[in-house]
């Protein structure tokens, strides 16, 4: 979309007619779909489709996260001006990209919500998109992970976070941001031997198979050797991805359930992500920002830039496909 057709059209949530193309619309006005991108249901030509899963009843701590989507949402409308910086190409230029809006769900029904996720995120998949997604507490990861399996068969897991999430549960009933791992090896869904999970800073002994980069092995290492060794693990197989914004140090995000210091940096988030193009990565979700406690907002930036990288690590693997 070019910037003189950009000026005969407002609100490009609601009127922008080609799904491609950046976005030249006042970041403080209009409609907050992501990256200014259209809000359908209509999946008729879409190559990836963004929806939000506005659920925060697993958590453990503080909730608020059923409020992240739209924070996110709104923090990327500072973004659709320019190609995403170091990619060498225009993720939005280069593939239709639409706001499927959030998933409906019955919040008086906590039980049912995995399985109503894992229907929502696979009526994308079936129409021939892929699927980015915006929570909500960890545990809609599990749903996204029930529909991609579904369509793509086990996967890899690149999970950052500061929790391993795989606490023992074997209670299938319960839903909790901080077992939803363990369920989801337990059900088949991951291959926890090609899965990795980076910056983890709280103690669960049994990693039930899966490959942990701490974060002190972050810093130590630095972020490139990090982004080398996730290649060495995961290779060829189909990965999704998933970040949780407690990856990062609380310097870098504050507004999120359960904080612990000594976290990545947004540079050493950024880096990592960016040298993982070349996985064929399948989808992904970035999670657990929680605007309650986000006073300036820094938390939503740094989930919004998170979501546009994957967009662009989808994207890389298309382009290479």
């Amino acid at each position: 979309m070019s910037l003189e057709d950009a000026k005969r059209q407002i609100d490009h949530a609601f009127t922008r007619e080609d799904l491609k193309g950046q976005s030249f619309e006042n970041a403080f006005a209009g409609a907050t779909s992501f990256l200014r991108r259209k809000y359908t249901k209509d999946l008729t030509g879409v190559d990836v489709a963004v929806t939000g899963l506005p659920f925060d009843q697993a958590v453990t701590n503080r909730p608020g996260t059923r409020l992240g989507p739209r924070a996110i949402r709104e923090a990327s409308t500072l973004q659709p001006f320019d190609a995403p910086y170091g990619w060498g190409y225009d993720v939005m230029s280069e593939f239709a990209i639409a706001d499927y809006g959030d998933m409906p769900f019955d919040y008086a029904m906590p039980a049912d919500v995995p399985g109503r996720i894992a229907e929502h995120v696979g009526e994308i998949l079936r129409a021939g998109a892929a699927c980015i997604a915006l929570g909500g507490d960890h545990s809609v990861t599990h749903g996204c992970l029930r529909a991609h399996a579904e369509k793509h068969g086990p996967l890899s897991v690149i999970q950052f976070d500061a929790h391993t999430d795989t606490w023992t549960d074997d209670d299938m009933a319960r839903v909790d941001h901080g077992t939803f791992m363990y369920k989801a090896a337990k059900e088949g869904l991951v291959v926890p031997e090609r899965s990795v999970q980076i910056g983890i800073r709280t103690d669960n002994p049994d990693t039930h198979g899966f490959n942990i980069l701490d974060a002190r092995q972050v810093h130590r290492e630095g972020p490139e050797r990090i982004a080398e060794r996730v290649h060495e693990i995961v290779g060829g197989q189909p990965c999704y991805i998933t970040f949780d914004i407690d990856a990062l140090d609380p310097a870098f995000a504050p507004g999120t359930g359960t904080p612990v210091w000594g976290g990545l940096t947004s540079h050493q988030a950024a880096v990592i992500l960016r040298h993982l193009a070349g996985l064929d990565v399948k989808g992904g979700d970035v999670v657990e920002v929680s605007p309650p406690f986000d006073t300036t907002g820094a938390t939503a930036v740094a989930a919004a830039h998170v979501a546009v990288e994957l967009l662009c690590l989808w994207g890389w693997t298309r382009r290479a496909g």
